[in-house]
């Protein structure tokens, strides 16, 4: 708040991006990420705790790879990402992320399955235990729904790519994550889809381009 931004939101938007509290944001600008269909990017979610994952696995890489190391590595991982799951309020989607990224430690450790859709059963299961109450939240159900999505329909959606076609080139490469981006987005989208018009009354029109962008 105490930094001088030319514009008198943008404090509010930082807020919201890196902490989920959204006290002090614009009605408009809520209205317009929902829009968008960016309204993932202030919610926090798999997003914020998977970029949080991705820069402490390539700083902890200098540990190795022997067993000792990876334990090391898994613990500072699940501390960390419990630290800021709790400093941000624990809600419901951020703890679905949290527990997919400790299941997923778990089950690297202990040579166990480690697909997404077990994982995410695993994880539906453990939060309603600790919390039934918490399938009432509409942050809950379009978390599990978004990843229900990147579970069973990505994977069909990102098959259709005819790499074979092409040499394996940059451009290649370029378009080849152009494709994987989109994919999720559609797939997130066809599983949200139904329960974002149930309850805001709204189906993002340019989803596609705003997802591209913001990842």
């Amino acid at each position: 708040d105490a930094i001088p931004f030319r514009n008198e939101d943008t404090s509010a938007l930082l807020k919201a991006l890196l902490t989920g509290n959204r006290e002090s944001l614009p009605a408009h600008i809520t209205d317009a990420f929902r829009a968008s269909g960016a309204s993932h990017i202030l919610a926090l979610s798999g997003l914020h705790l998977g970029i949080i994952y991705g820069i402490l696995v390539k700083i902890l890489g200098v540990l190795g790879n022997s067993l000792k190391a990876r334990v090391i590595r898994s613990v500072l991982i699940i501390s960390a990402c419990g630290f800021y799951t709790m400093a941000t309020g624990a809600g419901p989607s951020i703890t679905r992320a949290f527990l997919f990224i400790l299941l997923g430690e778990a089950a690297r450790l202990t040579g166990r399955s480690n697909s997404l859709g077990h994982i995410l059963a695993a994880s539906l299961l453990i939060q309603l235990t600790f919390d039934p109450l918490s399938a009432g939240s509409v942050g809950f159900q379009l978390s599990y729904a978004a990843m229900a999505g990147i579970a069973f329909i990505f994977p069909r959606l990102k098959g259709l790519w005819p790499g074979s076609v092409f040499d394996d080139g940059i451009m290649t490469r370029c378009t080849r994550w152009i494709w994987e981006v989109c994919s999720m987005s559609i797939s997130c989208q066809l599983a949200t889809g139904a329960l974002a018009w149930l309850y805001f009354r709204t189906l993002p029109k340019h989803f596609l381009l705003t997802n591209l962008l913001a990842i």
